[in-house]
Order: structure tokens, then sequence, then C-alpha cells
């Protein structure tokens, strides 16, 4: 089979760093035929670095283009973009966020059936193989705790390793229409919130989203939402969630912005096992994630272990796997209607948080 004609709308930091390389390196899955971005300089940089035919500034152009299916990495809200993919025939891989509201993931999934096409959400920590040997560790366990903390700096200390070209010809329209659409988003979300609560509800939706679909992944949807704190200005949350079986998991995301060290932790916790799973920042390539196993034997001996992770790329994997479900009909891991539940469970956080 011809390898997927893909089109990217969004030539920024993830896909330069990222999807672009990959792509390119896919070459037997993918060929790159077309890319986008409202910066005339971003696109016509990223066309010419990676060699793509064809650039645009309107992902309507892309759109008519040869293309079977688009990537969107661009700033959100993304949900205008991904429907008239979808309503243009095309299979659709979203990064996250994928949406803000339930309404928005409504739409989305809407147009996705009408079209009977692929629609993936840009979950790579689902795919990570530290990640998969977490989860399946944890399916032996009767878990009765559960802890996240992600310690997270400026990002530009991570992409500054990296050769990213950003240029400064948006036009102040396609600024302003952004944000109005991010705005009408977040009110269609949650309402008037105070400006802390607004930033806190992003990062939420940005950043420690990767936390809470693996934490789904493992856990299901938890049953209660036992407390939420907000603070230092909004730039850092913690949540108690209470699950069926009794088990809690506490989870803190803080910005710590000039302190160099990404922490990202899923640690899981079972009356004679535990499971600590280490991430390396989303900006980085070869850094590997490292998962802990420590328990106690049949035998009642103590054990310690750290098995080997394969080297594997989470971004290569789900991007594989986009073409297995593309191409071979494959059910898809991350679906729009499972980031539709995550989605749901940030405003019902930030929503208990405000009715206190």
């Amino acid at each position: 089979m011809n390898p997927i004609r893909m089109g990217v709308v969004g030539c920024g930091a993830i896909a330069q760093v990222h999807h672009m390389p990959n792509l390119l390196e896919l070459q037997d899955e993918f060929e790159v035929t077309a890319v986008c971005d409202v910066s005339a300089g971003a696109a016509a940089y990223v066309a010419k670095r990676f060699h793509v035919p064809h650039h645009f500034t309107d992902y309507r152009d892309l759109l008519a283009a040869d293309v079977d299916a688009v990537l969107l990495c661009q700033s959100d809200p993304k949900t205008d973009v991904a429907v008239a993919a979808f309503d243009a025939g095309k299979h659709v891989f979203i990064e996250k966020p994928v949406c803000f509201s339930l309404q928005e993931m409504e739409r989305m999934v809407a147009a996705q059936k009408r079209s009977g096409k692929v629609g993936q959400a840009g979950y790579m920590k689902v795919f990570d193989p530290a990640f998969e040997v977490a989860r399946a560790e944890a399916e032996e366990m009767d878990v009765t705790f559960v802890q996240i903390n992600h310690l997270h700096p400026n990002n530009n200390l991570h992409t500054a390793q990296f050769d990213i070209r950003r240029f400064d010809d948006i036009p102040a329209e396609a600024i302003e229409a952004t944000n109005a659409a991010r705005t009408a988003a977040r009110m269609e979300a949650i309402g008037e919130a105070p400006p802390p609560v607004e930033r806190a509800f992003h990062m939420l939706s940005g950043s420690m989203i990767h936390d809470l679909y693996g934490l789904r992944t493992v856990m299901g949807l938890p049953t209660e939402i036992v407390s939420t704190e907000i603070w230092l200005d909004g730039r850092a949350f913690t949540t108690t969630l209470a699950y069926a079986n009794g088990a809690r998991c506490v989870a803190t995301w803080i910005d710590l912005p000039e302190l160099w060290d990404f922490q990202e932790s899923l640690e899981i916790y079972g009356g004679n096992k535990r499971v600590i799973l280490e991430y390396p920042t989303g900006f980085s390539k070869g850094h590997i994630s490292k998962i802990t196993i420590q328990g106690i034997d049949e035998a009642g001996v103590t054990y310690r272990k750290q098995p080997a992770i394969d080297w594997d790329s989470a971004f290569v994997r789900e991007m594989r796997h986009f073409h297995s479900c593309i191409t071979e009909g494959t059910a898809c891991r991350t679906p729009l209607s499972d980031a539709g539940l995550d989605v749901g469970l940030i405003i019902d956080i930030v929503k208990s948080y405000l009715a206190k």
C-alpha cells in the first residue's frame, strides 16, 4: 500500500521537534504532502526543512489538497478545523488538548461519525512502553492509593535545546480570532471564573491532561472529587479523587519556571506492591521513561526491579497506531469519545472548586 498522504496544520515547536521528524522517519507509512500555518514564514520554513511540496496559510487550502489525513497541532482551539477535516473526508489526528468544552467534543464526534473516518487524540503517554508495563502491573494489583506529581519548568528551558524557528508574521486578525475562540470555549466549559481559575483550567487542559488520561486508563473514572485546591495565582493545583473500590488519588501540578529538572511521576500503591513510573519532559528526544516495581513475593521476600524499557518513542508509536487504524481497521486506543471523558472530568474538577 502507498503511504498515507498527510497534511500537518500547525508548524510550531511540537511539529518541528517531534511530528515532522517522526513522519519523515515513518516514510513507509506516511508522506507529508502539505503543511499549513497562519504564519507564512513558519509554513514555508517547515515545508523547506522537511521537503514538503506544498505549504499554505489557510487550512481550507490544505484540506482541498492531495491529503488523506491531517495532523492538527496548531494553537487551540482546534474544533472548527477538526470538523472541517472530517467533513472533507479526512482521517484526523488531534494533538492535546483536543478541546475545552463538551459541546466542542460533541461537534467533533458527530462530524467523525458522519465521515466514518478515524479520529485519534494525541495521547502519546498511553503508547509509552514504560506506561504499558505499569498498566499491566496495576491490573494485577488491588490498588489503594495513587499519587501524581507534575513539577513543570518553563518549556523554553527545554525547547532551547532544539533548532526551533519562530516567526513574527502572524496576522493580528488571526491572533484575535484564536483568542476569541479560546475565550468562548472556556466560557462554554466553566462559565465566568477568576483569572487564577482560568489559568488552572488551561493548565489542566493543556498539560495535566497527560496525567489524567493515564490515570483513567489505569483506574477508570473517579466516583467523587473529594477536594480541589488552586493556589500560586493559578499556577499550582491539587485534587483528591475517589474510586469505586475505595482507592484515592492525590494529583498535583505546579509551575516551577526557573527549575531545569522536569519531574512527572505516576505512583500506584497496593497492599503488597508499588509501581513508580517517571516520565521525561515531552520536549526531549532519546530520553526514555523509567519504571520501578517494588513488592513482596509469595515467599515473603521483598524485591525491587527496574525492567528494561524499549527505546521506541511514544510519539512514533502513536503515529504507527494511527496508520494501523486507517489501513487495517485497528480499534483506536485513544478515540475522541474517550478524550471527552477527560474533558468532562476537568470541567467537573474546576466547577467543584468554584462551588466551594
